[in-house]
């Protein structure tokens, strides 16, 4: 495909009524846990997270009840953060960046998300995960040299991941790109709210049932990466 050439999907493809302004895009932003694998598919998120709420209890901090509760890793990291002491945030951030590389050797790949990658003109991964975990398991999977461009979780500042938009913004700079000439596909409300505050239109991924309901404000919804797949 020619550098300058706008990614194009066959007009069979139902993405092509609910959006048709698709086929024109000529980068592809994916966020990572979702649309291209389940991350802690058997290395589980909730044993994660209990892991790096012990790890705040020996530090001292106090735990509310809605973080004793909490089965994502990525909510205890960002709650470390409130601690207001550094070193507490940097351990709980080594942990998890620790785990993710554990759990990325088990991840599942989302069906069909190789072909997309392999179709698009120029991709990029957007994630809260971090570059390291992301890299690792494209590269376990042969997509390592399909991908332009990966930005991760920033180092134990947990305030700059989605759905703040600095994420998406990296991407931008890193592919030289306009906000009008990308799409990111997303599969949660920060996914698609930090596409927003970049100006990028979204495509959520509802994948589960009620998601269709969580997602309504991206410009599209799918439910199966398939939809966006060439052949």
């Amino acid at each position: 495909m020619p550098p300058d050439a706008a990614w194009t999907l066959p007009r069979t493809h139902k993405i092509h009524q609910t959006c048709p302004w698709f086929r024109h895009k000529r980068y592809l932003l994916l966020d990572f846990d979702g649309p291209v694998c389940r991350v802690f598919a058997n290395h589980p998120a909730s044993t994660v997270a209990a892991e790096l709420r012990q790890l705040l209890a020996d530090e001292g901090v106090s735990l509310p009840e809605a973080i004793i509760a909490e089965s994502d890793p990525l909510e205890i990291l960002r709650y470390s953060a409130t601690a207001g002491r550094p070193g507490v945030t940097r351990r709980i951030e080594d942990a998890l960046r620790a785990a993710e590389l554990v759990a990325v050797g088990g991840a599942e790949p989302t069906p069909y998300a190789g072909e997309v990658i392999g179709a698009a003109h120029r991709v990029a991964i957007v994630s809260n995960n971090s570059a390291e975990a992301v890299r690792a398991y494209l590269t376990a999977h042969g997509l390592a040299g399909s991908v332009h461009a990966v930005i991760g979780r920033p180092y134990a500042e947990p305030a700059r991941m989605k759905p703040n938009p600095w994420p998406v913004l990296a991407a931008l700079r890193e592919l030289g790109a306009q906000p009008e000439e990308c799409v990111l596909v997303g599969d949660s409300t920060t996914d698609i709210d930090a596409a927003h505050a970049a100006r990028v239109p979204a495509i959520g991924y509802a994948n589960k049932p009620g998601k269709r309901a969580r997602l309504a404000r991206a410009d599209a919804l799918i439910d199966s990466m398939a939809e966006l797949a060439t052949y």
